[in-house]
């Protein structure tokens, strides 16, 4: 598939992921195994960047797959009607420290829900300073779009975007 205008992918994008909130994050240890697990996400576009946030649980494990291997896929589906489905393969970092971890914080909690939601209703998640809490920012380097219509009547238009 030929490369996307990435303002034209990234647009759509952001609707579609922050349309279904959650997506199954992969990440690969050391050894190139992978691991996934659901994650609420937050995506941002401003016309220029696109930047993906997610609340995370500072695990031993997550930091040592992010530190062998920083990059992650976000997988997103809407299968209870539209079979909508888009994908982000991202950079990632975990964030950490105090001033972060605050922005995150604040940034879940002040957004409305659905992408919004209060962090302290997280077990372990108390305040912005607790150990237990971090920041995963994303910055994608490909993006796919696959609206569930095209799956179905084959109108529609699949969207991928590849950084160079």
């Amino acid at each position: 598939m030929p490369n996307g205008d990435f303002p034209t992918v990234a647009a759509a994008f952001t609707e579609m992921a922050n349309r279904m909130v959650y997506a199954t994050m992969a990440t690969v240890d050391s050894r190139g195994r992978p691991r996934s697990r659901m994650v609420h996400t937050l995506w941002q576009w401003d016309g220029t960047e696109l930047v993906g946030w997610a609340g995370a649980g500072v695990t031993p494990l997550k930091r040592a797959h992010l530190a062998a291997n920083p990059y992650v896929s976000c997988n997103y589906w809407d299968g209870v009607e539209a079979y909508d489905t888009c994908v982000a393969e991202c950079r990632a970092e975990l964030l950490l420290d105090a001033a972060s971890r605050r922005a995150g914080w604040e940034l879940f909690a002040s957004t409305p829900p659905p992408l919004g939601y209060d962090p302290a209703t997280i077990p372990g998640w108390d305040s912005p300073d607790s150990p237990a809490w971090g920041v995963l920012r994303f910055r994608p380097w490909r993006l796919r779009v696959f609206p569930g219509e095209f799956a179905r009547s084959g109108t529609g238009e699949i969207l991928t975007w590849r950084e160079n």
